[in-house]
């Protein structure tokens, strides 16, 4: 079933100020630059009771949040300015109806740290416990867990992963293999997605060009187990290519190197698309 989005550029950027909201939904998220905190006194809504997530994105890393609830989300934000510095951009989450209540965001952010810590694909080292579940009336707790699957689908909506990943059908799967590496994914809009659980090249050949960049991967993204290195969380990657050099640890032609369970290349099979 179809839905639709609505979204407001506040700037005109479709990278700056914004807000978006379900039709016929109340979840309404803003995405506030960190940069433009002063947008925060215009509205009303953003100094209310609100579910918050401020996230920090490197290509380099993995990508760091923190999550959190507040009675005033305009007042909270200060706090996090002058001590926080890992943050480029905060997503606030809001009712476009009724205000929400101080137990109602607590839930929210209950959910949140849970899922998200269950997901593995951010870096949530500042948020150290799951907070306990808030005392909601059973037709409360409802309402909230429909709101937050509009979070999840709106944080997905502009390319925010935190509270899940995609899940591909089994014959969309790819397999690359060698130098000890058993690594699966899939292709998509986004990029080439390495699944948790893949076995990994533990070495770099010294030839390739991004092995420092590498190294600092593995460290965020893969532990050992059993004298394998294995990926902890899902990671994407912008190209077929990048992904296999990561996995297999040396320079390679992605769109050749991954296949599927009939030995069919990743580009064998996205080239029949255009036959």
């Amino acid at each position: 079933m179809g839905k639709t989005v609505t979204t407001y550029l506040i700037d005109g950027d479709p990278k700056g100020t914004q807000y978006a909201f379900i039709s016929n939904k109340i979840c309404q998220m803003f995405v506030v630059p960190r940069s433009n905190l002063s947008y925060l006194n215009t509205q009303e809504k953003l100094q209310k009771p609100a579910f918050y997530v401020l996230i920090g994105e490197d290509e380099d890393t993995k990508p760091k949040a923190y999550i959190g609830e507040t009675e005033n989300f305009c007042e909270r934000v200060k706090d996090h300015d002058s001590k926080k510095t890992f943050w480029q951009k905060a997503l606030i989450f809001v009712s476009k109806d009724a205000d929400m209540t101080k137990a109602d965001v607590q839930y929210l952010e209950y959910k949140a740290i849970k899922e998200a810590k269950e997901v593995n694909a951010f870096v949530l080292n500042e948020n150290k416990q799951t907070p306990k579940v808030p005392n909601l009336p059973e037709y409360q707790q409802d309402s909230m867990d429909e709101f937050f699957e509009d979070v999840k689908f709106l944080t997905s909506f502009i390319g925010c992963n935190i509270f899940e990943q995609s899940q591909p059908k089994s014959e969309h799967l790819f397999y690359a293999k060698g130098r000890g590496c058993e690594a699966v994914g899939f292709y998509s809009s986004n990029g080439f997605t390495v699944l948790k659980g893949s076995v990994i090249a533990q070495t770099t050949v010294p030839s390739l060009s991004w092995k420092e960049k590498r190294e600092l991967l593995l460290k965020e993204y893969t532990a050992m187990e059993d004298d394998k290195l294995i990926m902890t969380s899902d990671k994407v990657f912008s190209s077929p290519s990048a992904a296999a050099d990561f996995c297999l640890g040396r320079s390679s032609n992605g769109w050749a190197e991954w296949k599927d369970k009939d030995g069919n290349t990743l580009d064998s099979v996205y080239r029949k698309q255009l036959e």
